[in-house]
Parts: C-alpha cells; structure tokens; sequence
C-alpha cells in the first residue's frame, strides 16, 4: 500500500497557476519594453537624419560663402525624396563683427507642437567694410 508521501510527487493546480501568472507578467512586461525599444529607434533616427541634413545645408552655406554666391535673407523649403517629412530654415544674424555674420541652420519635422528639431549655428565672413 502507497503512503501518502509517495503520491505527492507532482505540482498542485495552485502552483501551477502561480507559476503561468508569473511568466504571463514577465512576457507582457518584455513585450512592452521592445515595443518602447522599437519607439526609440525611430526617433533617433530621425534626429540622425536631421543633424546630417542639417550639416549637409550648412557646408552648402559655407560653400556659397568662399564662391561669393551668398544672399543674406533667410529662407526656408522642404527636403526633397526620400526626406520630405523633413522641412529646413536658414536664418542670418547679425554679429558685433560686421564682416561676421551668424547663421542658423534649423530642420524640422513632425508635429510643429512636439517640436522636433535640430539647430545647426555657425559663423560665417560676410565681406563689406570693417
């Protein structure tokens, strides 16, 4: 005849349940992080795109400059394909050198609320008399 010790040998429902619980939370939990994870990715590479467009409109001012192709107003257009969820503003300051002008290089894309941009600011030579 068996005792009762030897017909104890498996898991109860209860524990069984506990331990799905358990896993259940962990997976929802890890779900959660690499839908966050997948969020994160898509907006750095936005703002990676946006620096190097960015960089890319400032050589082009720079360029302009030593051609002496340059006007001074500002201006503003949107990215051609593949990057036309990306908009550009170039704006000239002023400077206490008055051969030295400040120039703002500014992308920006999505929701104007969020405000998602990238501001580039150099110093570029502006000629004329100083």
């Amino acid at each position: 005849m068996m005792t009762l010790r030897q017909c104890n040998k498996g898991f109860s429902l209860l524990e069984v349940m506990i331990a799905l619980a358990i896993v259940a939370i962990a997976l929802v939990s890890l779900l959660g992080l690499s839908n966050r994870s997948i969020l994160v990715q898509d907006k750095i590479q936005r703002l990676t795109q946006a620096t190097l467009l960015a960089q890319q409109l400032m050589s082009e001012e720079e360029l302009n400059v030593e051609g002496k192709r340059l006007n001074w107003d500002d201006r503003e257009d949107v990215f051609e394909e593949p990057f036309e969820t990306f908009r550009w503003e170039i704006s000239y300051q002023e400077t206490l050198i008055s051969r030295v002008k400040q120039v703002t290089v500014t992308v920006i894309w999505g929701d104007p609320d969020r405000n998602e941009q990238v501001q580039l600011v150099s110093f570029l030579p502006a000629g004329g008399s100083g």
